[in-house]
């Protein structure tokens, strides 16, 4: 870099071949750049040897400036910069931008030392080693890299993202915790943390099939030699799996399934029929928990890869990263031992299976929609509008007062949701939180449904679209109904949380 210069000096530099513009005090050469500026010349000309920086900040995002740092050529004399420049693992100092037990001033009954270094590891991490590649995968469409996948395994994310149990015993997760003291608010700053890339097509990709089908494995499966290896196979990162139980002819009636399993003749293997639609990771998946009907019910069996299966990319409305599947089993194999829980009964398997799904998702929609108000309140102070700031108009200070609201409720439900799952066994969990959890996931998608809308109006044009100032927000309305329908619709979650409430209604009329 140049010795401090005077901007004096910078107003030299206002042609095609020789231009340079200052931002936030910091001198940048823009004469090789110009051309491919996606903007085009003229504009880059009217402020040529100017400081651009309110016209910048009204136009761009601050990373635009972190992805062309090596533009920067110096400083202006005497001046020091005053924006904000994020470091990996900082928290934002937005208002509202993090969960208030984050925040210095306040205080939380729920977290302790060791989830606030579990969430400065985990920023660092995802700050360093997720984000750059899910923006390139979800603009790219390609899947998870084993390299990324071999990191996660190696400290411990992949094993984590299974929840508290056994299989992180004897762990060092993270450098941070052990294994036998991970509880379920561990959990939750895991998963959220690990949504702050902002992707939703990549946040399925990265292995979210697997943490919606080993925790079956681990549950239901008898084999206790069949159970560890797979378990080491798949948390090493060398084996991939998948949920299969969705179909283009039932997803939430799981009683109109039509893939069947049959016994062989022998008596040796499951042979399975049929298909599954809108299989998450299915297109790079190892082994499948495949939901079948069997002669007097329905079984959830484990069927490991083969000829006998083949799979197609679905195009969504997210990224081709998340995996996608349409898969059709045709006398797919698996060995009778490999059966979930008991023939007949696998609904107990699905249904039980689904409560840390739900609140899996819980936790990253609540991060979504802090991720879009944070956006918001940071874009309503940049942007001007007729001569001041978009947050000077009382209209958007409601919309955003609505926004904070909700997103703030939604972490306090999940917090405390959180807390009965850190008091409750898992047996208990499956008898009397499965509404709750419910409620919690539908209360969770319809204020993103809220948020989304909200957001997309702040951000008018940019709001729709991909990439730019308006990003993310672009991708959160395009992208929350994929929680508001997998795991369970929230109508059907709506009328679950009601149902179980009933159950428990008094007998005597009040």
């Amino acid at each position: 870099m140049k010795a401090p210069l005077t901007r004096q000096e910078v107003a030299k530099h206002t042609t095609e071949e020789d231009l340079w513009v200052i931002v936030d005090h910091k001198i940048y050469d823009l004469s090789e750049f110009s051309l491919a500026h996606p903007g085009g010349l003229v504009v880059l000309l009217q402020y040529a040897g100017t400081d651009a920086t309110e016209a910048f900040y009204n136009l761009h995002r601050h990373e635009v400036l972190q992805q062309y740092a090596d533009l920067c050529i110096g400083t202006v004399e005497g001046e020091k910069s005053e924006v904000i420049d994020p470091q990996p693992g900082d928290l934002s100092q937005v208002p509202y931008a993090e969960p208030l037990w984050l925040s210095p001033q306040y205080k939380s009954p729920y977290y302790n030392d060791s989830h606030r270094k579990l969430q400065k590891a985990m920023r660092i991490f995802v700050d360093n080693e997720v984000i750059p590649e899910a923006h390139q995968k979800e603009k790219d469409g390609t899947y998870i890299s084993q390299e990324l996948i071999d990191k996660m395994a190696n400290n411990g994310v992949l094993g984590m993202r299974l929840g508290p149990g056994k299989h992180l015993h004897g762990k060092n997760l993270m450098g941070v915790v052990e294994g036998e003291k991970f509880d379920y608010f561990h959990d939750l700053v895991m998963g959220q943390e690990l949504t702050r890339h902002n992707s939703r097509g990549f946040q399925d990709g990265n292995m979210a099939g697997m943490t919606i089908s080993l925790t079956a494995v681990r549950n239901w499966c008898k084999d206790e030699e069949l159970k560890d290896r797979v378990t080491k196979e798949v948390l090493s990162g060398q084996k991939k799996m998948c949920l299969a139980i969705t179909e283009a002819f039932a997803g939430s009636d799981v009683a109109g399934l039509k893939t069947t399993a049959e016994l062989s003749k022998d008596g040796k293997h499951w042979i399975i029929n049929g298909t599954k639609k809108w299989i998450t990771n299915g297109m790079f998946s190892d082994y499948f928990v495949v939901g079948c009907k069997t002669q007097k019910g329905f079984s959830v069996i484990l069927v490991p890869k083969s000829e006998d299966i083949e799979v197609k990319p679905i195009k969504t409305s997210y990224s081709t990263a998340a995996a996608t599947a349409y898969i059709e089993f045709n006398n797919a194999k698996a060995p009778v031992g490999w059966l979930l829980g008991e023939e007949d009964k696998g609904f107990v398997v699905i249904m039980s299976n689904f409560n840390h799904e739900r609140w899996m998702m819980a936790c990253a929609t609540a991060r979504w929609n802090r991720t879009v108000l944070e956006e918001c309140l940071k874009w309503c102070n940049q942007r001007l509008v007729f001569g001041k700031p978009l947050i000077s108009q009382p209209a958007i200070r409601q919309k955003l007062a609505r926004m904070i609201s909700l997103t703030e409720s939604t972490q306090a439900w999940l917090e405390q949701i959180t807390h009965q799952m850190c008091q409750l066994s898992y047996a208990e969990q499956s008898k009397t939180l499965g509404g709750p959890i419910g409620l919690l996931k539908y209360y969770s998608t319809r204020c993103a449904h809220e948020i989304a809308d909200e957001a997309t109006n702040i951000f008018g044009g940019r709001g729709l679209t991909v990439g730019g100032m308006g990003r993310v927000a672009e991708m959160w309305h395009r992208t929350y109904k994929f929680d508001a329908i997998l795991g369970g619709t929230e109508e059907i979650l709506a009328d679950l949380g009601v149902r179980q409430a009933m159950k428990n209604f008094p007998k005597a009329r009040l």
